[in-house]
């Protein structure tokens, strides 16, 4: 019923599916956090969702900087309500610890955006090491907190190791609310095949959002890795799972999907894979 529901009320009405891209970290990267961004990755990509990424404990974070990681938020999300496509509020960090940052954090944008059905809360990026039970416990508490002023948006969950234990969260769900999914990560050079019996074992227990991705290590380097991503991808399709490839900044690594600019003109190798695969089925 979870999986259901929420592919249901947040499926993209062209395509019944979300395809898109996440930002890189706001407080590194501040340049890709802007109106223009998204409409670059809405004309030439094709996206329907971009998810922000929100540094939280890093430098110049939210935690030391709280104004310009709202702006940066801001940015992204009233521009994606503006071209009427879904953006995802995403809390970069890989602690539970940050409860009470947390709180005040999906309490201000749960006042500003409740009710608008193209935004999602995702409360936590990637746990680095915290237990399911300590992640559900620190979900269901901003749970409580989001749906204190909006009581319909999506909202994703974490998932253990850095995302990838989805089987976790499969066999002891968040009971307290309806309208949940939760997260999935893949780097697929780096990643087990044996990870997509976990994913093929969740879905229709709960709804799955992989909301990052990337056809490289991990690490976000090393050689793309283009068949294993198209092996992946054709299994999200199969599922009917939502999907964003990761992000937007300009270094050197190979997870950027830029090359020294912010110019849609000047993607990387991955920036041209992300763009043709989502171009391909959207």
């Amino acid at each position: 019923m979870f999986a259901l529901f929420a592919a249901l009320t947040f499926a993209s009405t062209k395509t019944d599916k979300c395809r898109g891209v996440s930002c890189s970290w706001h407080n590194w990267w501040p340049q890709f956090h802007t109106a223009k961004t998204v409409d670059g990755l809405i004309s030439d990509f094709h996206a329907n969702v971009v998810r922000t990424f929100i540094g939280v404990e890093k430098e110049k974070g939210y935690l030391t900087n709280k104004q310009n990681a709202l702006t940066c938020c801001y940015n992204v999300i009233d521009e994606c309500i503006s071209k009427g496509i879904f953006g995802i509020i995403n809390w970069a960090s890989f602690q539970t610890t940050y409860l009470t940052q947390a709180t005040e954090f999906f309490t201000t944008m749960a006042k500003k955006y409740a009710g608008n059905a193209k935004v999602i809360y995702e409360l936590l990026n990637e746990p680095e090491s915290a237990t399911w039970a300590q992640i559900k416990t620190y979900s269901e508490s901003l749970i409580k907190t989001i749906r204190q002023y909006d009581k319909t948006n999506l909202i994703l969950v974490p998932t253990p190791s850095w995302d990838q234990k989805i089987g976790e969260a499969a066999k002891d769900p968040v009971t307290i609310d309806t309208n949940l999914a939760y997260t999935f990560h893949i780097y697929t050079a780096t990643h087990p095949k044996s990870y997509q019996d976990d994913l093929k074992a969740a879905v229709g227990k709960i709804s799955v959002w992989a909301d990052e991705n990337g056809a490289m290590n991990s690490d976000g380097k090393g050689a793309l890795d283009t068949a294993g991503w198209n092996n992946w991808i054709s299994l999200y399709e199969q599922l009917g799972v939502n999907w964003l490839c990761y992000g937007t900044q300009d270094t050197s690594e190979t997870c950027s999907l830029f090359k020294s600019t912010d110019s849609f003109s000047d993607l990387s190798a991955w920036g041209t894979l992300c763009k043709s695969t989502i171009r391909k089925y959207q």
